[in-house]
Formats: structure tokens, sequence, C-alpha cells
């Protein structure tokens, strides 16, 4: 619903800017977003703007004309300025029409404002003071969100300008070149390639959404004696020690690729793989994004907001009464009672089953969705 401006768009609509600054599985669930405005407009010239450590997620992406990264870089005064200054002016060359800014932040507010763009169209904020109201020409107030696929929110924004689209799902396109570097990074660490490939990415940015080292620990040798695969953990460099105490209790057989892959690369090296086990991160939105099937453990988040979508991915989680109360762990504590509970025995029935369906090479649509929720 538009709360502020008219539902007409310029028909002349050539530079279009989307501004997109949350984690990297945001950018992935807005990939729909990005297709729908392409499609709508196939002789305009979009940009994207994203967090830098988003570098390269969307390389390739038939969609986008050019990506604008948004450094954190830790500058003096001087440098600073200097770099605003020059950020701003390379991206006001390109004469924006319209900017589309899908949060709620006050940064996308400004950056949207100094773009230059003649039609800025942002996300109406319960929050919002009246100087962030001033600075957008449109404000679009969605409804009943929580009751959708995330994927769904930036198409929320475009809703009211007519601008739609049948595909409305996240797909991330690999090119060869990037299918070869994920062949190279596995060969370079051992990885067999004789066998499928099971990835499991065991951390998140919010540790009230991880199950567990212990619990990953216990399911990788259950998968490990039961079916003999190649197990490849995932993560960021940050993450590599944590990932290194892992391996180190279920070695041989499982490989520590934390750090060791670019976002650029992460793509390709999960289409490698059979199956991605994970939790609500960005490796499950990212291996429905290539078409890799999934394993997703939830706790307090929810997964009609956040699983992804077709009878090739499965959800588990605790069916309490209070599940999903979308905050930080309990009662915001950062602790997840509904996580910690959760045990391997619970977990194993669903991997077993698609790690079979795997094996016998069967392959499932993305066109409804199956949740396996446990009691």
């Amino acid at each position: 619903m538009l709360t502020k401006g008219s539902s007409r768009l310029p028909q002349n609509t050539r530079n279009i800017l989307v501004i997109q600054l949350g984690d990297l599985g945001d950018v992935v669930l807005t990939i729909p977003t990005l297709r729908a405005l392409r499609e709508n407009f196939p002789g305009s010239r979009l940009v994207v703007v994203l967090r830098e450590k988003a570098r390269g997620l969307l390389e390739g992406s038939p969609w986008v004309a050019e990506v604008v990264y948004v450094s954190k870089k830790k500058r003096n005064v001087p440098e600073e300025l200097a770099y605003q200054v020059t950020f701003f002016s390379k991206l006001r060359k390109h004469h924006f029409d319209v900017s589309f800014d899908l949060r709620t932040g006050t940064r996308g507010a400004f950056l949207s404002l100094l773009s230059g763009a003649r039609i800025k169209v942002g996300r109406y904020a319960e929050n919002g003071k009246l100087w962030r109201v001033r600075l957008f020409t449109h404000l679009v107030r969605p409804e009943n969100e929580l009751d959708q696929y995330c994927a769904e929110h930036g198409l929320n924004i475009l809703a009211p300008f007519g601008i739609q689209t049948e595909n409305r799902l996240p797909v991330l396109f690999v090119p060869p070149e990037k299918k070869e570097r994920a062949s190279i990074i596995l060969r370079e660490e051992n990885v067999p390639a004789d066998k499928p490939i099971i990835a499991i990415q065991p951390f998140s940015l919010w540790g009230y959404k991880e199950w567990g080292a212990h619990n990953y620990i216990e399911l990788i040798k259950w998968i490990q004696t039961r079916f003999s695969l190649p197990i490849v953990i995932l993560g960021s460099s940050q993450e590599r020690s944590r990932a290194t105490e892992i391996i180190e209790k279920t070695k041989p057989g499982t490989y520590n690729m934390a750090g060791k892959i670019s976002v650029a690369e992460l793509p390709a090296v999960i289409q490698s793989s059979s199956l991605l086990i994970g939790g609500d991160s960005v490796g499950i939105h990212i291996a429905a994004a290539v078409g890799t099937p999934t394993v997703s453990l939830f706790g307090p988040s929810s997964p009609v907001n956040w699983a992804p979508r077709g009878d090739k991915h499965y959800v588990v989680q605790k069916s309490w009464a209070c599940i999903p109360c979308r905050q930080k762990g309990c009662r915001n504590s950062g602790i997840s009672r509904c996580l910690e509970e959760l045990t391997v025995d619970e977990v194993i029935p669903v991997v077993e089953k698609q790690v079979r369906r795997r094996l016998e090479g069967q392959s499932g649509t993305c066109e409804a969705q199956t949740d396996h929720l446990l009691k």
C-alpha cells in the first residue's frame, strides 16, 4: 500500500537503483525483485548497491548491469570525506530515474537521497522519524509480511507500481568459470570426486540460530557410518577455528572449507554438493537458489518467512507453542532452548531421507513447499 506518492512511474525509466544493505541471505532473497525490474523495464540499466561483504554474490546475474559496494573500511576523517565524495560522485553519474530502498535503515535512506534519483521509493517504517519520511518521494507500507516468504518482501515494494514477475523464487546463475574454480578448490582439498558431497554450514552471524557444534559432530559421525560420504564444512575465515574443532573430532572424511572460499565462489561449491545441512543462514538460501537440496534446522525464527521453498527442501523444528517467537533467543537472551533441545535423533530421519533421495537420483521441483516439522 502506498502511503506517499503516485503509483505511476515515468514511461521512459532508463536508470534504476536498488539499495539492499542487508546480509548475504537478504541479497539472495532480493533476486526476484531484481528479476521483476528487469522484466518490466527490459531496456533499463539496473544498478544495485550492496554491502562490501556481498562482493561477488551477484556475479553473472543476467538482471543486473552493475553492482556497487559500500565499504566499511576504517578511515580517518579526511579519508572518509574523500571516499564519500568519490562514491556519490560516481553513483550520481548514472542519472537515476528511480531508486528503491528495500529496507528501513538510515544508511539506505540517505544513500537514496544522495543518489540524485528523481523518484525515491522507500519502505514505510513504524518507527520512522519525520525526517526519514521527507527523504523519499514515495513510501510503501506492505501488509501481512509475517505470513510471507521473505523473497516476496522486496516484490511488495514494487507491487503498487504494477511491477510483477511470475518467477518469485531466487535463482543464482553460476558461470562455467566458477564451476571450474569450485572443482579445483575441492580437488586441492582432496575431497573425493566420485561420491556425492554433503555440505554443512554449522555457523551463523547470530549465535542464537546455531544448533551447536556437538550436535553437528554427532550427526556427521552418523552420516559417515551410514553412508561413508565426504562432508565439507562451510564458514567464514573468522569461523575456521570453530570448523577445525568439528573436523578434529570427525576426520577422516570431513574437510574444512571455512575461510577458503570467497563469497563469489560459494554458490559454485554449494551447487557441487548433493545436499546442504545448516541453520537459518545464508547457506540454505544460496543452496535453494542454485538447486541444491537442503535440510535446515530452525529455532526461534519462522520457516514461513525464511525456509527455502520446494519439495527438495526440508525443515526440522520443534513444534512448541512458543515457536516461532522471532526473538534473539528465549526472551532475547541469545540462547534458544528450542535449538538446544533439538536432538540429533530428531534430525537424522530427515537427513537420511534426503541423502537416500540423492543417492537414488530422485529430483524434486521448486513449485510447492514441503516442510517437515518435528513434534
